[in-house]
């Protein structure tokens, strides 16, 4: 059957479907059909068929030729946008898996161990450096998804200063061909909000204030949309293990340090300006996993129970990142 006859056929079937059904049939038709169909302007012709205004046949007759010689002036074939449906409720009967997003055993995770041996980052309520933490907590990361499949992911480790170190870290993940980046680090406050108290005869710092995990990512970034999805999903995985968010970070008290709030359900904020987000060229995201200036969460931070948990959840994050999607009539 031409082409033409089909789509006078087709029309002639909608003209009598309901509303409901008409759209399910037009996606019908349009995921089995081969792309190329697009140019012949199938789609328009099959809903003016379909309309209670349609135009007559001699009209519809006198009207071709002109629309076949603009084909002819744009040979180049051209998919049609799912968005030229309009609004259409979609069923589960036509949605298919998209393709693997990645293979496990090749994926390549870079696992940024924040700050270092020289530039420690916080110290936390018992004088314990954040350096220290987020090295335990790093590497428990990766024995976890490595025992998922994830051999290739990577521990980084930089030395030297703050800043230098930050470039250091940027230019091995690079090197690597990461696939992702995620930075660990364990979270305080600014020094204004600051205590003192005694812990074990010396001098400390404390802020019960806040706590809770936050998740990071730059918009600057050049893969920022999935730099986002892949934020969301660690995110996700924290507050479905009962843990809550740092909300500070969207308040005028944070000064500087203030972020936007990018999703307010679980915690994920833009920093833009951090080098170690902004700069990579792979998908980069970082986790505060919890507060050590806090002193009830840094005791929870130093039990093996939390740690168990957060590696888990990232572990679980990575791996929905990597399973096959459903896609609306797969990629379009």
């Amino acid at each position: 059957m031409r082409r033409c006859e089909l789509i006078r056929v087709l029309g002639g079937i909608v003209a009598g479907l309901r509303p409901r059904r008409l759209a399910v049939v037009v996606i019908a038709v349009f995921a089995l059909l081969p792309i190329e169909v697009s140019d012949a302007g199938w789609l328009p012709d099959l809903f003016k068929t379909s309309s209670k205004h349609a135009k007559s046949p001699k009209r519809a007759k006198s009207a071709r030729p002109a629309k076949l010689a603009r084909h002819r002036a744009q040979p180049k074939h051209r998919a049609t946008r799912l968005a030229a449906l309009g609004p259409v409720a979609l069923p589960p009967s036509v949605l298919k898996p998209a393709a693997a997003k990645c293979d496990p055993s090749t994926f390549r995770i870079v696992l940024d161990v924040g700050h270092t041996a020289e530039s420690e980052g916080a110290i936390s309520a018992r004088n314990v450096t954040e350096f220290a933490f987020n090295l335990r907590l790093a590497r428990l990361i990766e024995e976890r998804l490595k025992a998922e499949g994830f051999t290739e992911t990577r521990l980084l480790l930089t030395e030297g200063r703050a800043r230098p170190s930050l470039f250091k870290r940027v230019a091995a993940a690079n090197n690597l061909h990461a696939d992702l980046l995620l930075s660990i680090h364990h979270d305080s406050v600014p020094n204004k909000m600051l205590e003192d108290w005694e812990f074990e005869g010396k001098k400390s710092h404390f802020s019960d204030r806040f706590s809770g995990y936050s998740v990071f990512v730059s918009r600057d970034n050049p893969e920022f949309k999935t730099s986002l999805r892949f934020a969301e999903l660690v995110a996700g995985e924290m507050k479905a293990q009962g843990l809550q968010y740092a909300e500070q970070y969207s308040q005028a008290i944070m000064g500087r340090y203030q972020h936007p709030l990018l999703n307010k359900e679980t915690g994920v904020y833009s920093y833009d300006e951090l080098i170690v987000l902004r700069k990579t060229a792979m998908p980069s995201v970082l986790l505060e996993a919890g507060s050590i200036i806090n002193r009830d969460e840094e005791l929870k931070m130093d039990s093996p129970e939390r740690r168990n948990i957060i590696s888990s959840g990232v572990a679980s994050a990575v791996k929905e990142f990597c399973e096959p999607r459903w896609a609306l009539l797969g990629p379009l």
